[in-house]
């Protein structure tokens, strides 16, 4: 294996203990919950125990815990930690949103979720987006809805969101991976369930979602999980929402479409270019830039290096248009290049009789805007590479070797404009769970997918509450 998820072990075990506790240990037995040692402890102490970090091999906590109040009795908690010898670089960020009894201290839940992004945007901007913008209420995200219904959700902001803007030497993200990655997300669960026995919520494993290419890491940590034994493994239940890992014999067109980008891709990072994407380097810089402009400046006629855009495009016009047709942007004609599927956008559009786009169907115009501009400058991208590579099948990686053991439950979110069934394969066909839901949003009939329902709609849409979010936590509820 490539990465290795038993050196999170040791703390797994301690902290589960109250942090630094001397009390011996049986590893296959279930740990102490906190409140049964007198140790339970508002969220302003937790940080104050670095032997909460013990055995986790170069992780340490870079600040204390934030506090912001969101709405009424829900908090969002954020901590900086470092998982890697670089203190300026190998740093990623927790965040926790939960309903509280007073500021500090949140309520005891047996329910709790950890929450992986994808590409561009970090925890907030991906399931948090409403306290980004004033176009909708605070409490019109994901992350919310659920703390508000007792969840105690949890998540990560990947090593890659906390590079500066003005960053100019990548070399640093050579090594980034998808193991990396998805090791973070074991280190991160680990501490989640840690700071959740010493605030009075037990013990209990907990539920991973990773949308997009959070996806893809979460199934490369699932994959490495079933190395662990049971009684030291943290998930309970895994939601893989709307994307491909592995693509099923009856899309062989877009196998060999990712076999294409595979290519191009590795011969870019052979190359010594370790950021961005197919596109080129700083794609996030774009994203922020269409969707300031488009905000700021809607009706101004937009101006894009290296970008051919129809004459008079606004800046408005644009930043719809990478919404309701994402796939145009993530095409390449003279490279060969297609996008994973096909029609694939973030938000569905709006169209006249013409067929010309007008607006957004699901999501304000403004709101997305908000959204673009929420982007992080860069990202690393082997693990761009690797997931084309997955999606290849040619390459031997160590991401899928055991997905067959994953038996935990497994509910598959997908939405038809996105990359909707085409991310059921693995779930039906890879993992080993015979407990398999398939929530597929979808609007249109199948030959109008790229109008339907969108990749972004799931946390983004006005009706996103009660299409996604809800029978989300209905399955929670029942696994």
């Amino acid at each position: 294996m490539r990465f290795n998820l038993r050196h999170i072990v040791p703390f797994a075990l301690l902290s589960l203990m109250g942090c630094g506790a001397e009390t011996p240990v049986d590893q296959e037995q279930q740990p102490v919950v906190a409140e049964e040692l007198g140790q339970t402890q508002s969220m302003l102490r937790v940080s104050l125990n670095p032997s909460c970090l013990g055995g986790t091999e170069g992780t340490r906590f870079l600040s204390d815990f934030e506090r912001e109040q969101v709405t009424g009795d829900i908090a969002h908690y954020s901590i900086r930690l470092q998982v890697g010898p670089n203190a300026a670089r190998d740093v990623v960020t927790l965040h926790r949103v939960v309903k509280e009894k007073f500021p500090w201290v949140p309520k005891k839940s047996r329910e709790s979720l950890f929450m992986v992004h994808g590409d561009a945007w970090d925890f907030r901007g991906a399931f948090m987006t409403s306290t980004l913008t004033k176009t909708v209420a605070a409490d019109h995200s994901i992350a919310v809805y659920l703390a508000e219904r007792g969840v105690d959700v949890w998540g990560i902001d990947l090593r890659w969101t906390q590079v500066p803007l003005e960053t100019q030497d990548f070399s640093f993200m050579k090594g980034w991976n998808l193991g990396t990655h998805a090791q973070d997300v074991g280190v991160g669960m680990t501490v989640a369930r840690a700071v959740r026995a010493l605030t009075g919520s037990g013990t209990d494993k907990m539920n991973l979602l990773g949308w997009s290419r959070g996806a893809v890491v979460s199934y490369a940590y699932m994959n490495a999980e079933t190395q662990l034994p049971q009684s030291l493994r943290n998930v309970s239940g895994f939601i893989p929402v709307d994307m491909v890992m592995k693509f099923g014999p009856e899309a062989e067109q877009q196998r060999q479409w990712a076999c294409t980008r595979a290519a191009v891709g590795e011969m870019i990072l052979q190359g010594g270019r370790y950021e961005g994407n197919l596109s080129g380097n700083g794609a996030g810089v774009l994203i922020m830039q269409v969707g300031m402009a488009a905000g700021a400046w809607p009706n101004a006629v937009a101006q894009v290096p290296g970008i051919e855009l129809p004459p008079q495009t606004t800046y408005g016009q644009l930043g719809v248009a990478v919404g309701a047709a994402t796939h145009t942007f993530l095409s390449n004609a003279a490279a060969g290049i297609q996008p994973v599927v096909p029609g694939y956008h973030f938000a569905a559009g709006s169209f006249d009789p013409n067929n010309s786009l007008t607006g957004l169907q699901y999501v304000g115009s403004q709101q997305f805007f908000d959204f673009l501009s929420a982007a992080h400058p860069y990202q690393s991208f082997t693990e761009v590479v690797e997931s084309e590579q997955l999606q290849c099948g040619v390459k031997d990686l160590p991401y899928d070797d055991h997905l067959s053991k994953v038996k935990v439950p497994v509910l598959y979110v997908g939405a038809a404009g996105g990359f909707g069934t085409y991310g059921e394969y693995v779930v039906k066909n890879l993992l080993g769970s015979k407990d398999v839901t398939i929530h597929q949003v979808q609007r249109l009939p199948d030959a109008y997918r790229a109008a339907d329902y969108g990749h972004a709609d799931l946390f983004l849409a006005s009706d996103a509450e009660k299409t996604v979010w809800a029978p989300i936590y209905e399955w929670m509820k029942k696994h």
